[in-house]
This record gives structure tokens, sequence and C-alpha cells, in this order.
């Protein structure tokens, strides 16, 4: 019974792994790379290591999550500084 729950979250993991890779939506990917992570800490969980489970869940799925999808609301948005015009001369 175990190893059908383990082969079901393995191939549930692969398919979001590939999702983060293949699809054209960068948010899209950034959410797919999470729940890898997400499905990563139930693995953890299952295989009895419950504090890495809770350090996986909160730092590899909930705050890189969180953190690449604001970076990357901040580059869409515009709001990062665009390097300053070298070379250019008013002459």
């Amino acid at each position: 019974m175990i190893h059908a729950v383990l082969i079901v979250f393995s191939l549930m993991m692969l398919a979001s792994a590939l999702a983060a890779v293949l699809l054209k939506d960068v948010t899209g990917s950034i959410i797919a790379a999470g729940v890898v992570s997400l499905l990563a800490s139930v693995l953890y969980l299952i295989y009895g290591a419950p504090d890495v489970a809770m350090t996986e869940a909160a730092i590899g799925s909930a705050l890189t999550t969180v953190v690449f999808l604001i970076a990357w609301g901040r580059i869409k948005g515009g709001e990062v500084d665009q390097p300053a015009n070298r070379g250019s001369s008013n002459d």
C-alpha cells in the first residue's frame, strides 16, 4: 500500500517538474516548481522525517515560491532599475 502512495506522489512530482520546465507562462512555472517542493515535503513526511518535511514546506515551497512571484511581478511591472545608458553621448 505504501509503495503505491510513493509511486503516485513520485509521478505527481515528475509531472509538476515537467510542467515547470515546459510551461510558457513564467507564473505557472513558478507555481509548478512550488508544487514539486510541496510534494517533496509530503514524501519526507511519509519517509518519517517530519522536521525535514516542515522545513521543505516552509522554506522550499512557501517562501521560495512567494519570493519568486514577487520578483517576477516586479520585473514584469517594470520596477527593476534599468542599467544606465552607457556609451551614448549628446555630442
